[in-house]
């Protein structure tokens, strides 16, 4: 039976279901640092615990003390909830006035006492990223109870990860499935905004693995790999630019519009346009996001010759096709590779994800790199191309000339 909420918390939106009980099976809550997942976790325990009777398991894979435990983590939110006198809480346990009681337990060392728990409402698991199979296996049979839940945070690290493999590759049925980012936080504080923007600076894998919750992966096949970073920016008035390209969307494909700059050997990618479904007629209004962008001429994939002319026909005259190629796309990856830098303005959401994401093929056994590129995660890239036609095309080109 669904519990309604009658609770008011401040969580981010995206962990707004959590409190709403027998909905769920599982609740999942993923990603990077600085999504506020454990800290919300922990406040909408504590606030249920206030109002109702739980039995709540808090456990991960290894735990050899209690401060290894979500345990400080709950008293903290104790304390920020002003709910001390509702809980009496000692080194080793919490329980409610209301009739919660928390356990805290390692899985791995404790596989009998997991085993022989009744009555668990709520199982959460922090840092499940390290729970093996073995230790799933032993779990989630032993949360039995009816309407019980099992709440799974933690941040990815391989895909081969029984935790992710579990829950993300082959999600089960009845699962809130939550990928939370920093940029889900609206509480993300100052001190963490520096160390995102120092790492994004430096390394950009790094950064998307530790901030943005990305699975590590076979860099080396990447495109653009060690060639661009995410930084914040303003355009000065002596680059050249700016320049504009788009593709078109075909089915579940995105329609993109980008805005870019060059300055010397930098390449900046400071706005983009992103929608899927945008038919022909909504394109008008569509670019009408970027404003400026009909001062300038904006350079279109030529598979669509009716849609340059659409917009040619309202509001945008100095709309072109590309021409095409043998070799285009070769071609352009090779004058995105000759920049000494990227850089990608943080508002550019989708093609900072695609820098990670665009990618050379691998055999399957041996994990090498193939010369053949994979035909996915481009769309903005393909517009970028586009854009920088004219520098593609020839060795000697006069910059001022594409404006």
């Amino acid at each position: 039976m669904v519990m309604a909420n009658p609770l008011k918390i401040e969580l981010p939106e995206k962990l707004q279901a959590f409190p709403v009980l027998g909905r769920y099976r599982y609740k999942v809550a993923y990603g990077g640092r600085g999504g506020a997942k454990s800290w919300s976790l922990a406040r909408v325990l504590i606030l249920l615990g206030a109002s109702k009777p739980l039995r709540v398991l808090c456990a991960r894979e290894i735990q050899n003390s209690i401060k290894e435990s979500v345990h400080k983590l709950l008293v903290a939110q104790i304390d920020a909830l002003q709910l001390n006198h509702l809980f009496t809480v000692t080194d080793t346990k919490i329980s409610s006035k209301a009739g919660t009681e928390f356990i805290f337990s390692g899985i791995r060392s404790n596989i009998t006492k997991i085993k022989s728990m009744e009555g668990i409402d709520i199982c959460w698991i922090e840092e499940a990223e390290t729970v093996s199979k073995a230790s799933w296996d032993v779990l989630i049979p032993t949360i039995r109870k009816a309407d019980s839940e099992i709440w799974v945070s933690f941040n990815p690290n391989e895909k081969t990860d029984p935790t992710y493999e579990r829950f993300i590759t082959h999600t089960p049925p009845n699962t809130l499935l939550v990928s939370i980012n920093w940029h889900d936080n609206p509480w993300f504080p100052e001190s963490l905004r520096k160390e995102k923007d120092y790492l994004y600076r430096v390394s950009t894998e790094d950064a998307e693995h530790i901030w943005g919750g990305e699975c590590r992966k076979n860099s080396n096949a990447q495109v653009l790999k060690d060639k661009y970073s995410i930084e914040w920016f303003e355009p000065q008035a002596h680059w050249n630019g700016a320049y504009y390209g788009s593709d078109w969307g075909f089915s579940t494909d995105p329609t993109t519009l980008i805005e870019c700059f060059i300055d010397d050997k930098t390449l900046y990618i400071h706005r983009e346009l992103y929608g899927v479904g945008i038919e022909t007629d909504q394109l008008p209004t569509f670019f009408g996001r970027i404003p400026e962008a009909k001062q300038h001429t904006i350079r279109g994939d030529n598979a669509r010759p009716e849609i340059i002319s659409h917009l040619k026909r309202n509001g945008y005259p100095r709309m072109v096709s590309v021409g095409k190629w043998k070799g285009s796309v070769e071609d352009g990856i090779s004058k995105l590779r000759s920049f000494e830098r990227i850089i990608i303005h943080p508002q550019c959401r989708h093609t900072a994800e695609e820098a990670r994401l665009w990618s050379y093929k691998t055999d399957a056994l041996t994990g090498d790199v193939l010369p053949d590129l994979i035909d996915k995660h481009n769309h903005c890239w393909d517009a970028i191309r586009y854009a920088l036609e004219p520098a593609i095309k020839a060795k000697n080109y006069n910059l001022a000339g594409m404006l």
